[in-house]
């Protein structure tokens, strides 16, 4: 009798495997690998398989790359206007570039896939480097949200740059660049020009200053121009590139014009429709083609070529090391204008 009974239960099992539409003999050793997992009690052998299913389920939750880039920028809504602008830009680059990116699940893409998509849709490896940096931004936001386990952004290493000859601006285009400020529009621009400059103060952060955050030295402050003396132009943490703020030292060049075009506290220092008269400035100095850096590269040179000291260009350049401005920033076989900030 009973070892009909057990024969039944056995048809019966057979008959429940057959009904999972699996092969019996692979139910059977999905159901002999449950119960190892659960010490041989069928109870935890059950809590073992909910709880596998659990965690297939969130290693399985992805979204598409293009819904991965909304959730970025939207935690990325608070930072600088320009950051954000630069980060949509790159991501959209990507999808336009990149045929069917923007419908890949996250979870899918692989470390392989990201250096091929950088190549896609960008030219330069400066530009790739840049590009790197959004995409893994992008991917950090997926992992943080269980949208992938990993960021494979990380296995990509950074195309190793070749590094040009830094240009600077010689002194007779100093000269013409100052004149052409002080004629064009009958000067509005001279001021800011002066700042990016005889400063060198970022051409973004110059379009966000104030007069109000301009502080001149007290008058007859003497000739010494001791460090109490000294005026600065502060750059607030909202304005600068980095989010550091700092204070740039108003050399005596400098002084002399922003106390000559020094107007009211609360109005730009760069004039409205500012983007279009500066191309138009440059353009009526003779520039035809215009670096954007030069002026701040420019002024790294001289202010090393007088003071001789890294560690003071690097606080008035608003940069964590002295390393950039060694490779980067500083021309040193440049031509030197005697008093350009001194």
């Amino acid at each position: 009798m009973k070892s009909r009974q057990k024969r039944d239960k056995e048809l019966a099992a057979i008959e429940v495997l057959r009904q999972t539409g699996v092969d019996v003999l692979e139910a059977a050793l999905v159901a002999r690998a449950a119960l190892a997992a659960g010490r041989g009690r069928v109870r935890r052998a059950m809590a073992c398989i909910a709880a596998g299913a659990e965690t297939l389920k969130k290693r399985e939750k992805t979204v598409t790359f293009e819904r991965a880039v909304q959730e970025a920028l939207e935690e990325r809504r608070d930072r600088r206007a320009r950051s954000v602008k630069d980060f949509r830009y790159m991501a959209r680059r990507f999808m336009k570039r990149c045929k069917g990116l923007a419908k890949r699940r996250m979870r899918s893409i692989t470390p392989q896939e990201c250096a091929a998509y950088l190549r896609q849709g960008f030219d330069t490896p400066r530009q790739r480097n840049n590009a790197r940096l959004i995409l893994s931004g992008i991917f950090s936001t997926a992992v943080k949200h269980g949208w992938c386990a990993e960021n494979p952004v990380r296995k990509v290493q950074p195309e190793r740059l070749e590094e040009k000859r830094i240009a600077i601006l010689t002194n007779e285009e100093i000269g013409r660049l100052m004149n052409a400020a002080e004629a064009y529009k009958g000067g509005i621009c001279l001021a800011a020009v002066a700042i990016m400059l005889l400063a060198g103060v970022r051409p973004h952060e110059c379009e966000r200053l104030r007069w109000g955050d301009v502080r001149l030295p007290a008058a007859g402050s003497g000739a010494s121009y001791s460090a109490e003396a000294k005026g600065v132009i502060c750059i607030t943490p909202q304005h600068s590139k980095t989010g550091g703020a700092r204070c740039v030292t108003i050399h005596p060049p400098l002084e002399s014009i922003l106390r000559r075009e020094k107007r009211a506290n609360p109005e730009r220092i760069c004039p409205p429709n500012w983007r279009k008269l500066w191309t138009g400035l440059h353009k009526a100095a003779g520039f035809l083609r215009w670096q954007p850096d030069v002026l701040r590269h420019t002024f790294a040179t001289h202010h090393l070529a007088t003071f001789r000291s890294y560690a003071e260009l690097q606080l008035e350049m608003g940069h964590r090391s002295a390393e950039l401005l060694r490779t980067r920033y500083v021309a040193m076989e440049g031509i030197y204008r005697p008093g350009l900030v001194h």
